[in-house]
């Protein structure tokens, strides 16, 4: 297999890589804003889709670039989990959505995780009851990524089952304003925002349903896997970045008039963080190679690569804290945003301990 980059990938690596290096200092929406004026997001979805990628490997571009520069932008959430779910199942109206994202007219945020739903995607006990010529939403979602920000929620709401079926789960579109969602906004511990959604009797019509009533779980766990993989990438260019900041402290402080990087004990370690995040990139080129393969082997790979991702992120964030000293988790440094976000990932989209449980679940 050819790892190499395709032309039209290298340019769009090379055109992120200028781009995150010009607008570091920019407000997140404006920076947002000239993303997609570049076409970015775009590279999130198929042609049929009104993008131009949409591959495994245009996400692992986009994401590593993404997480090298340490950006904090809703390209997963806007690109990946709500819009990939409206470009999978939905209508030609619902499509038009898609268009907006990708001009970046419009942010979404996938509302699904529940207070006590941990990372199980078949676990909702929110309820969407038919009303005349719509529906009656009702539950709480909790920790909805980009939920302060998006103008529209796909929101999942059980239309029949019991809580923990797989079947019977269905997705709404919904307007953020509306008059039945009440958000709480706040910042997750690596600066992104995030909200808690409470539905108390939201009305919304018919139209708003994507796809089937009570057949979304499919598409849910599918987007969800290019999103674990998305994240693998952006841990990745995490990881990258805090090993070239941690070698090159290394080169520069001195104790007892020499560079600490000359310390055997300290280079066995770097090599230690080296192979690790060799084998980080193994794994994402694997499990982002393998998005098209049948469900058992898709997640397989997935759970597999997340499992990984999560244990070495941690080692990679403490080496490079402890290699550095207290100046490591200074506000002014930008290594401890790094470790912080790399963290997160972990728990975003299941934690190493569930992929662990999963991957065993599905190598059986």
């Amino acid at each position: 297999m050819n790892f190499q980059l395709t032309e039209e990938r290298q340019m769009l690596q090379d055109t992120l890589r200028r781009f995150f290096a010009d607008t570091q200092d920019s407000p997140v929406e404006e920076r947002w804003t000239k993303l997609a004026e570049l076409g970015v997001v775009g590279a999130l979805f198929t042609e049929q889709q009104g993008g131009f990628g949409g591959a495994g490997f245009d996400l692992s571009v986009v994401f590593e670039e993404l997480g090298r520069a340490g950006a904090s932008l809703p390209l997963l959430q806007t690109g990946v989990l709500a819009g990939g779910l409206i470009a999978e199942l939905g209508s030609e109206a619902q499509q038009l959505l898609v268009e907006q994202a990708i001009a970046g007219e419009l942010q979404l945020a996938f509302a699904h995780g529940e207070p006590q739903s941990r990372y199980d995607l078949h676990r909702v006990s929110s309820t969407a009851t038919e009303s005349g010529d719509g529906f009656v939403l009702n539950g709480h979602k909790s920790v909805v990524l980009n939920g302060s920000r998006a103008q529209q929620l796909i929101v999942s709401a059980r239309t029949s089952g019991e809580t923990s079926d797989e079947a019977g789960i269905s997705l709404f579109i919904v307007d953020a304003d509306n008059p039945g969602v009440q958000r709480r906004s706040y910042e997750t511990i690596d600066g992104a925002g995030a909200a808690e959604i409470v539905l108390q009797d939201c009305q919304v019509p018919s139209s708003a349903l994507l796809g089937d009533a009570g057949a979304a779980f499919a598409a849910i766990e599918h987007q969800v896997a290019r999103g674990c993989s998305a994240l693998c990438a952006e841990a990745l260019g995490n990881m990258e970045t805090a090993k070239d900041l941690t070698v090159e402290y290394l080169k520069t402080r001195k104790q007892f008039g020499v560079a600490i990087g000359k310390f055997q004990a300290l280079q066995h370690r770097m090599a230690d963080v080296l192979i690790e995040v060799e084998q980080a990139r193994s794994a994402t080129i694997n499990t982002c190679g393998n998005l098209q393969q049948g469900r058992d082997m898709r997640e397989l790979h997935v759970s597999a690569a997340k499992n990984l991702i999560g244990r070495v992120g941690r080692l990679v964030a403490e080496e490079a804290i402890q290699l550095h000293g207290g100046i490591g988790m200074t506000q002014e440094y930008s290594l401890g945003r790094l470790a912080k976000r790399l963290l997160m990932i972990d728990h975003e989209l299941g934690d190493a301990d569930h992929h662990l449980q999963r991957f065993i679940a599905f190598n059986r």
